[in-house]
């Protein structure tokens, strides 16, 4: 089993920036992907960034310029960096693991964390 903790989340004024990061524990062989997604009450849960374990990234295009998603292999942690907050960055954001078994691939979501972004 493996657990995702996130952190970092919290009210910042549009403009701002903030610093996400998510740490993964448990019985780990390796990780393939990891991302960060969000979501708002009653929408479905969308795509922010993804990042490989050899550093290939995604971004949705509403993130692009803004936010910086990166990884420590060695601490199993992926990070994301958020500038240029606008209100609707508003939401609940989700970390992902791809986790790779040899056998076969397990995906894990952390609890979220929120994220509020005042006008």
């Amino acid at each position: 089993q493996v657990q995702l903790v996130e952190s970092g989340g919290g009210l910042v004024q549009a403009g701002g920036s903030l610093r996400l990061s998510c740490a993964a524990s448990g019985t780990i062989f390796s990780i393939n992907a990891m991302g960060w997604y969000r979501q708002a009450p009653g929408k479905q849960r969308e795509l922010v960034a993804t990042i490989t374990s050899g550093g290939s990234t995604n971004y949705a295009d509403s993130v692009k310029g803004r936010f910086t998603i990166s990884r420590d292999n060695a601490k199993n942690t992926v990070y994301l960096q958020m500038n240029s907050l606008k209100p609707e960055d508003t939401d609940v954001y989700y970390c992902n693991a791809d986790v790779d078994y040899s056998d076969h691939i397990s995906s894990y979501w952390g609890q979220g964390t929120q994220v509020t972004v005042s006008s």
